[in-house]
C-alpha cells in the first residue's frame, strides 16, 4: 500500500510499504480520510519526541473495514467506523485512580499513519475508542472525533456555565473547535484572539460572539473590556507559546479559571505572579490528550449533529499532495485539510 513516511524534520516520502494483516481483536480500515492537525504539522517541521523516525503518520482518520480478526463482534467488513487512535490499558496506577488520559502505556501503543491508504485498529482501541459512523456524518467530519475527544476532556475540568465569558486564545483548529464545542455547551459570549482573518472570519460562523485580531489590538486591554474590567471567567490558552501561557493571568477574574490546553516545545518554561495566583484563588490546569468517556461524547456531539464542523476543513487533497497541504498551512492557508487516499 502507499504511505507518506516522516523521514526527518522537513522531510517526507510517499512509499510503498506492506499492507497491515488483522490478528484476534483488530481491524484493517480503508482510510476514507485523514486530517492534517497542528500535532502532525510540529512533528513534520521539527520532530516530536513521540515519533522515532523514520515513520508512518498522521492519526485523525476514519475508514471502511476491509478485514476484521478473530474475535471482533462489534465490527464486520464493510462497516464505516471513526476512531481515534489510542486507548488506556486500564490496569495501570493512573488507570486506576480514574485518570486514563495519563496511563502509562497509552503513548507507546498509540497507532500512526493516517496518512496511507490503510490502517490497522490494535484491540484495545477496537474495544473502547471504535464507532460505527453515523450516515449523517461524511468521513473527513468523522475523522474529527479525535481532536474533538481533546477539546472536549479539557473543558470538562471545569464547570461552565451559560452566563459565563470564556475568552480563547488561538484561532488555529483547536482554537475554533473549542469555540464550537463552548457554543454547543450553550455559552453565551464567547472571545476569540488570534491572527489570520478566514480563521476569525470562521470562528464567527462557529458561535464566537467577539473575535479580537491580535495584530490590531492588544490582547489584555481588548479582553478587559469586553469583561467590564473584570477579565474573563474561563482563559483557554491553545497556542502553545510561553509568553501567552504567561500572559493569560492578566485577562482572567478573581477566582477565575486558566486552561493551559496548548504544548509548548520541550525545555519551556513559564513565570506566573503568585500575589495573584494567591490572593486572587485562580486556578491553572494543564491538560492532556483524552479519556474514553471524553471520546464517547464526541462521537455522540458529531452523530447526533449538535456541533458543526464542517467549517473547520478547507478542502479535500489526495494523499499525494499532503506535502502541499502542509506548505498551505505553514503559509497560514486553511484550517484543516482533508486527504482522501
Amino acid at each position: 500500500m502507499l504511505a507518506e513516511m516522516l523521514i526527518s524534520p522537513g522531510h517526507m516520502e510517499l512509499r510503498e510499504v506492506e499492507m497491515p494483516k488483522a490478528g484476534p481483536g483488530e481491524v484493517v480500515l480503508k482510510v476514507e480520510a485523514a486530517l492534517t492537525c497542528g500535532t502532525d504539522l510540529k512533528a513534520f517541521r521539527r520532530g516530536h519526541p513521540k515519533i522515532p523516525l523514520p515513520s508512518l503518520f498522521g492519526h485523525e482518520f476514519s475508514g471502511t473495514v476491509v478485514e476484521a480478526g478473530e474475535d471482533v463482534d462489534r465490527f464486520k467488513v464493510g462497516d464505516q467506523v471513526m476512531s481515534v487512535h489510542s486507548s488506556p490499558c486500564n490496569t495501570c496506577f493512573y488507570c486506576l485512580k480514574g485518570q486514563q488520559n495519563l496511563c502509562d502505556s497509552v503513548m507507546d501503543t498509540k497507532v500512526l499513519g493516517a496518512y496511507a491508504e490503510y490502517i490497522k485498529l490494535p484491540r484495545h482501541i477496537v474495544d473502547q475508542n471504535a464507532f460505527i459512523k453515523s450516515p449523517n456524518i461524511s468521513f473527513p467530519e468523522a475523522a474529527m472525533l479525535e481532536p474533538l475527544a481533546s477539546v472536549i476532556y479539557g473543558l470538562e475540568q471545569f464547570r461552565i456555565s451559560s452566563d459565563d465569558t470564556v475568552a480563547v486564545l488561538g484561532a488555529g483548529p483547536i482554537g475554533l473547535l473549542q469555540v464550537a464545542t463552548l457554543k454547543a455547551y450553550g455559552v453565551k459570549k464567547i472571545i476569540l484572539a488570534g491572527r489570520h482573518k478566514i480563521r476569525l472570519d470562521t470562528s464567527l460562523t462557529l458561535g464566537a460572539d467577539k473575535i479580537i485580531d491580535v495584530d490590531e489590538n492588544e490582547l489584555t486591554p481588548a479582553i478587559l473590556d469586553e469583561t467590564v474590567g473584570r477579565g474573563a471567567d474561563l482563559v483557554i490558552e491553545s497556542t502553545g507559546r510561553p509568553d501567552v501561557w504567561e500572559s493569560t493571568l492578566s485577562m482572567v477574574r478573581k477566582g477565575g479559571n486558566i486552561l493551559l490546553f496548548g504544548g509548548c516545545p520541550e525545555g519551556s518554561r513559564a513565570c506566573f505572579d503568585t500575589k495573584r495566583l494567591h490572593y486572587d484563588e485562580i486556578t491553572l490546569k494543564g491538560v492532556f490528550h483524552f479519556t474514553p468517556a471524553a471520546v464517547k461524547k464526541a462521537y455522540e456531539m458529531l452523530s447526533s449533529g449538535k456541533i458543526n464542523v464542517k467549517p473547520l476543513i478547507t478542502a479535500e487533497l489526495p494523499l499525494k499532495e499532503l506535502p502541499r497541504a502542509f506548505e498551505l498551512l505553514m503559509a497560514g492557508e486553511g484550517i484543516k485539510y482533508a486527504i482522501i487516499p
